[in-house]
């Protein structure tokens, strides 16, 4: 064999390593909703640290985000994530309808697959110049309430449900809820597309003197644009907004990323996972932990979806598909 020929055996022998090296190297996509990029960075580097100890494997995981509707469909339509986490569980109900995760996912993890949940609440400029105090004063007149679009976003939908739910709770009827939604919208200047653009809309357009948002967000806020910028409100009252995650079946079948994909949801359970959830403001599910972090998360009087709409998917059929009750109060301006 001449020089030639070995120089060539040796170039395609390091060609193969490292083809071998990146076919060995495992990847995930996580679709995710808008304001949960900072929390799953942080989750995607310590899963990644824990597989690499437990596995002795490499593992790189992808972030896909946006409005939360908007990203149930973008996996519907093709977009090969492994795993969704999602912030209402319509979204991953209509995944399970059309059959991209399996049709009992809430089954597949404890706590009907929802490791986090959150909740509504405001975010006020520095001083709370108009004087928020409760859901109350988002209906003033001269109060510009900034929301994110129910029709594309879980936050949206969680915001409308909380203000409505709200209503109940203090023993309103339906009817009474109705008037004060209605009301709430007609101070909204501008829909959002998703919590980030909700965010960015408040923050950098100056739009607003109101933010209904998930809890978490006053942690990104904080973060991103510097502390001081805002004032968290807790109102009274408000809504329990489940974290849903499910695998998505079909990827994984493709990619045989099926166990890899599991480990990272169970993972979210984890008493570290549970740690960095509280970290970003977002409600662990482990007591002991929720306890812990009783300084930031505040006492609300809570109530859940089924306590006033039926279920979810109840409530995106009456208040959220085409034609419903918020396509009805709702004019676009």
């Amino acid at each position: 064999m001449n020089f030639k020929q070995k120089a060539t055996l040796a170039l395609a022998a390091v060609a193969l390593t490292a083809s071998n090296l990146v076919a060995a190297q495992t990847t995930l996509l996580n679709a995710s909703y808008d304001v949960a990029r900072e929390f799953y960075k942080d989750i995607n580097t310590a899963f990644i640290a824990n597989y690499k100890k437990t596995s002795g494997k490499d593992l790189k995981i992808d972030q896909a985000h946006g409005g939360s509707s908007a990203q149930a469909r973008a996996v519907n339509d093709g977009l090969d994530a492994d795993v969704v986490t999602f912030n209402t569980s319509t979204d991953v109900d209509f995944l399970a309808s059309t059959g991209v995760v399996a049709k009992d996912w809430t089954k597949k993890f404890p706590h009907n697959a929802s490791p986090t949940s959150s909740t509504m609440l405001f975010l006020v400029r520095n001083g709370n110049p108009k004087g928020i105090k409760d859901w109350d004063d988002l209906i003033k007149p001269g109060v510009q309430v900034v929301v994110v679009n129910p029709k594309t976003g879980g936050n949206g939908r969680m915001a409308y449900l909380a203000a409505w739910g709200q209503v109940r709770k203090k023993g309103g009827t339906d009817a009474q809820a109705l008037d004060f939604v209605s009301k709430l919208y007609k101070n909204v200047p501008v829909l959002a597309k998703g919590g980030r653009d909700a965010t960015t809309i408040f923050l950098q357009r100056n739009i607003g003197d109101v933010l209904i948002t998930f809890e978490s967000e006053v942690v990104s806020v904080d973060n991103e644009f510097g502390a001081g910028k805002v004032d968290a409100v807790h109102p009274s009252s408000s809504i329990v907004a489940e974290n849903p995650v499910a695998i998505v079946e079909r990827t994984v079948a493709k990619k045989g990323t099926a166990d890899v994909a599991k480990a990272y949801l169970n993972f979210l359970y984890s008493d570290e996972g549970q740690e960095i959830a509280a970290k970003h403001a977002i409600r662990p599910t482990n007591a002991a932990i929720l306890k812990k972090y009783s300084n930031v998360f505040k006492p609300i009087s809570l109530f859940r979806v089924e306590d006033y709409f039926g279920s979810f998917s109840e409530a995106q059929k009456v208040h959220f598909n085409d034609g419903g009750q918020f396509d009805k109060l709702y004019t676009v301006k």
